[in-house]
């Protein structure tokens, strides 16, 4: 072989070995993108949790939900989860006020969140064969009171209050939650839903208890044909109230002693300020400190039982928002730094 032509192939053999060995370390490295997507993809789309009541869940023609905190998109609060609340305008991320509030999550994941959440609880026109609609979800601007809105279209615009009701097929209704007990009441005679936020001060306004009464109002809801599914919130055993609690709502309610209770617990107390429990008294008879806890999951199923409805017909979840912080925001035990859960109800067409 003459000496250009043994040159050649040695060179052809080295571009041959050259491109074989990019090819391999091509394919080695694709295989290793396609094992991590796997894994990616499960932790980001797997699907939102939620809870239904055993009762509503008969009702053919309604939706209805109460959110977890698993499965959505949002990663402000510690791996995945489903944010429902959208950021406070005005607010930065950079901000330090953000790191004590939902404005650390950003609009697009809560968009994304809310999506979800509609697409879990069938709250879409359409099929596969056709394009797929969600219907329109209607919030309001929570603020602790008892304003109610009627509800007539998908387009409400901007609304403030703490309760919706309606008779208006293929919409949702949705009410934010981290601690507070969202209401929704059916009605099934009438087909006309609403959805409630109680905190204390809800309550105290007797918001579902004017719930009944508006549904009455504007749709001729009989109290007897209406039934209710009182959602997650903080329960009795973790909600500490202050000492002028249990007077305020002594002023409204003629059962108010019976949904307060006092647990008395010194130890904590004298574990962080020693000084105080250093008395000459005998060991045991010092002052014990005395913590009010509030129930108002049960104050405000006494108000739907003052406003007619049946005790059979009302449903009261047993979960507790404060001591599960795996399953569910709260703003009492995460100090500040939740999301927010959202309680859905509509009307099939």
């Amino acid at each position: 072989m003459p000496p250009v032509a043994k040159l050649q192939s040695k060179r052809a053999r080295r571009v041959g070995k050259t491109l074989t060995k990019a090819k391999a370390q091509k394919q080695e490295s694709r295989h290793q993108l396609i094992q991590s997507k796997p894994a990616r993809s499960k932790a980001v789309s797997s699907k939102p949790q939620f809870l239904t009541s055993p009762d509503l869940k008969k009702i053919s023609w309604l939706i209805h939900g109460f959110s977890t905190r698993p499965g959505g998109v949002s990663t402000a609060f510690g791996g995945h989860s489903l944010n429902l609340g959208f950021p406070k305008p005005g607010v930065a991320k950079s901000d330090k006020r953000s790191q004590n509030s939902r404005s650390s999550d950003s609009r697009v994941n809560v968009a994304q969140n809310r999506e979800l959440l509609l697409r879990a609880v069938d709250a879409t026109t359409g099929s596969k064969s056709h394009r797929e609609y969600l219907w329109p979800l209607v919030t309001l601007r929570q603020v602790h009171s008892d304003v109610i809105h009627v509800v007539t279209s998908g387009e409400p615009g901007s609304l403030s209050g703490d309760g919706m009701i309606t008779n208006v097929p293929g919409i949702v209704l949705g009410i934010l939650t981290a601690d507070c007990f969202p209401i929704l009441l059916v009605d099934k005679k009438t087909r006309a839903v609403g959805a409630f936020h109680a905190g204390w001060g809800g309550t105290l306004q007797r918001i579902v208890e004017k719930g009944v009464g508006a549904m009455r109002r504007e749709f001729g809801s009989r109290p007897q044909d209406i039934h209710a599914a009182i959602g997650p919130g903080i329960q009795k055993c973790c909600y500490e109230v202050g000492d002028e609690f249990p007077a305020k709502f002594e002023a409204q309610f003629a059962y108010a002693a019976d949904l307060f209770h006092e647990i008395k617990d010194s130890y904590s107390v004298q574990m962080k300020y020693p000084m105080l429990f250093m008395n000459q008294r005998a060991p045991g008879h010092g002052d014990l400190c005395i913590k009010q806890h509030l129930d108002l999951q049960e104050g405000n199923r006494r108000q739907l039982l003052d406003a007619g409805v049946p005790a059979r017909q009302i449903t009261p979840l047993a979960d507790c928002t404060a001591c599960d912080t795996k399953k569910f925001f709260s703003h009492r035990a995460e100090h500040g730094h939740a999301g927010r859960m959202m309680a859905v109800i509509g009307i099939r067409k």
